[in-house]
Parts: C-alpha cells; structure tokens; sequence
C-alpha cells in the first residue's frame, strides 16, 4: 500500500516498508497568536520562513492551514498555497474545513496534494470525498462521525472502513486514503492511548491503508509534556502510523530512531547522518 504525493520538485511515497514521512505541522495558527495577527494581517511572508524552517528541519510534507477568526479562508488559503509552492518543491496538506477554500486552493495546487480531512459525517463525506476524486488528491479520514470520537476500537475502525468505501465508491483508490484513529489526552482518559493504538493495529490490520495523527494531544494538560509525546510516537509508529502530523524541530532523531529499530533504515545511514549534520 503505497500513497504517492507531489508537489512542485519530486515525489513523497508513504508507505509501511519506507521511512516515516513527516508531515509538518506549524503554519497553523491554533494556539499561536502571532501567526493568528500576521494572517489577519494579511501578511503571508512569514508562511515563506516557516516553510524553509520546517524542510531544514526535516518536514517531508508540510501542513497548510489559515483558519483565524477575521481571516477570509476562501481568499486567503489559495495565496499561501501558491506561495509556499513557490518557496519549496514539497507537497502539501491543505488543511481546512471550508469547502469553497479547499476548491479554491486545489484549483492553483500544482501536483498531487494530501486534504486535511475527511471524517465519517454524512455532510463531511459528501462535502469533501467529491473533491478527492475531481482533484486526483489524497486524503486523510479522522475515525469520527456524527456521534463524535467512539471510545471503542472497533468502531473506529469501522467509521474508517466506511471512509474507504465511501472513497472506493467515488473511484479514488484505498491507497490514497490515509486514516487518522485520533489521540485524545490521557490526563483526562486514562485508556485513550490504549484505544488509539488498539485502533491503529486494527486498521492496519484490516484495511491495510497508511496512517496519519495527530499525536501531540495525549499529553495535553502535563508536565514534561515532549517525554510523553516522544514515547507515544514510537509507540504509535510501531503500531502503524507511517506519517504523523508533528513538529520536525522536536521529533525528527525520534523517528529516525523508530525507523531504525523497525528495519527501515538500513546500516543506520539516516540516523548517522541526522547525527553528523547536528552534533554541533
């Protein structure tokens, strides 16, 4: 099962028998306010900077995502795309949940773009799995529907099988879809990381598909919150997660350490390398 995206120079492949893919996940204003004021602004040099950072750091694919209150998404999200395209050749995740925004900003996307997201909402599946198809796109489906985030693995599972189907039916290829069991915060589940792992296993287990997450949730409201994210991600790779959605500054030699226990770096070449260029 091998996903294959592109942008403006080259190709990513996902794929469980490759290294991790890291989807980059900070030109996102949640939570960052003065990302929120330069977007408001207007101001979209900064996505520029944000971008080389993010590929010097490791990002294989780098999340777009301008949702802020006062920001127009439909105007706006097509601009950033156009110009992080025109500062790196990396493809990228449109992220957003307005659906004229991701047809605008698909429309100037030059290459084949991963959507950020599809979930198991009758409305969502019918607002954004039509646009996969038109756009020759993959995409991410979230294990939700319209009763929220299931506590049981099982039925994370089957709200992601009927994501594939649902996709199947409309000609886009299981291949092209990634799913993304969810993590949720221990501090207030004490099992939630046990039921997105058991969920991760049956999914790769049954469907077979590649894997986003989200992961940096699980250890919302904690102290030392980096050990417990760094644990979960190798956790969760092993589990079968190939492309999570992170911050590469914080979690690169991480995964190039899963990588390299799990048989997917061979003779160590990449983490050697990874060392070698930060030693310093």
């Amino acid at each position: 099962m091998e996903t294959i995206l592109t942008g403006t120079e080259g190709e990513v492949r996902i794929s469980l028998e490759l290294p991790t893919v890291i989807i980059g996940e900070r030109i996102n204003p949640t939570g960052r306010s003065w990302l929120t004021k330069q977007l408001t602004e207007g101001n979209l040099e900064i996505l520029k900077s944000e971008a080389l950072k993010q590929i010097e750091e490791g990002a294989d694919v780098l999340d777009v995502n301008v949702g802020a209150a006062s920001v127009k998404e439909v105007e706006l999200l097509p601009k950033a795309v156009q110009l992080i395209q025109e500062t790196v050749g990396v493809p990228l995740c449109i992220d957003t949940a307005d659906k004229d925004a991701l047809e605008a900003a698909l429309k100037v996307y030059q290459g084949k773009p991963l959507i950020n997201s599809v979930n198991g909402e009758e409305a969502s599946l019918q607002r954004v799995l039509p646009l996969v198809a038109e756009y020759n796109a993959a995409v991410i489906g979230l294990a939700m529907d319209d009763d929220g985030i299931p506590k049981d693995p099982q039925k994370r599972l089957e709200i992601a099988t009927k994501i594939v189907e649902r996709a199947e039916a409309l000609g886009i290829p299981r291949e092209d879809v990634l799913i993304d069991c969810l993590a949720l915060t221990v501090s207030a589940e004490p099992d939630a990381a046990v039921i997105t792992l058991e969920a991760i296993d049956l999914v790769r287990e049954e469907l077979g598909v590649n894997q986003a997450l989200g992961h940096s949730n699980v250890s919302y409201g904690l102290p030392d919150r980096d050990v417990i994210n760094r644990v979960a991600l190798g956790m969760v790779i092993r589990a079968g997660v190939n492309a999570p959605i992170v911050d590469a500054a914080e979690v690169k030699q991480s995964i190039l350490a899963a990588d390299l226990l799990m048989g997917r770096d061979q003779y160590a070449m990449n983490y050697i390398k990874y060392y070698r260029q930060h030693k310093d």
